[in-house]
Order: C-alpha cells, then structure tokens, then sequence
C-alpha cells in the first residue's frame, strides 16, 4: 500500500481538538510513532510501537503516555474513543486544532 505524501490527512479538526487513527503494534522492540499507514478503506493511520503487552491496558496507556510526550501535551488531553481493545484506534486530542495538526504532521513525517 502506499503511504500518504504528509500528516495533513491523519487529522479531522473537531470542536475540542482533533481526531485520528492509530495503528498500533504492542510488545515492539520499542516505543516510537513509525511514521504514517494506508488502511485498507483508503484512509490514512499513525503506526505507533509500544514495548508494553496488551493486556489490562497497559498497551493503551504506553501509546497515551509516548504521544504526549512526542507532541508535548499532558496525558488527559490524549482519549482512546475507539478500538480499546484492537489494534485500530481512533484518539481524541484536545487544544489548538491547528496547532495540533502541525505538531502531529511533524512527528508523523518523521
């Protein structure tokens, strides 16, 4: 599949923030945001690797904790909506809507 040209398309600006879609491969050699996937509907995801098992949350809350890190915003403004216990997640991240979506297009390009 090929990759999207930039990070533009990850993001879908909302009231609070914005949305996007993660892809994320637990029990990785290590944590990193690996750059941007096509999915199989023709839409765009942010591969994410995290060390941590997926097993009683712990997977989830090492890809919270690495992405606040990674954009510099605090844990509680970074929800998993969707996908908590699949691969595919859908997050919410609240703030600057345009803020967010350069700082996340930055991280994703690499």
């Amino acid at each position: 599949m090929a990759e999207p040209a930039d990070g533009s398309a990850l993001c879908t600006c909302t009231p609070d923030g914005v949305r996007l879609r993660l892809r994320v491969t637990p029990r990785a050699a290590r944590n990193a945001i690996a750059g941007i996937v096509a999915e199989a509907d023709g839409g765009a995801a942010l591969k994410v690797t995290v060390t941590a098992a997926p097993e009683d949350g712990k997977a989830n809350a090492a890809v919270v904790k690495l992405l606040a890190k990674a954009w510099k915003v605090p844990k509680s403004s970074i929800r998993i909506v969707s996908g908590q216990t699949d691969r595919r997640k859908g997050i919410a991240v609240d703030g600057d809507a345009e803020a967010l979506k350069a700082i996340i297009g930055r991280t994703a390009e690499g």
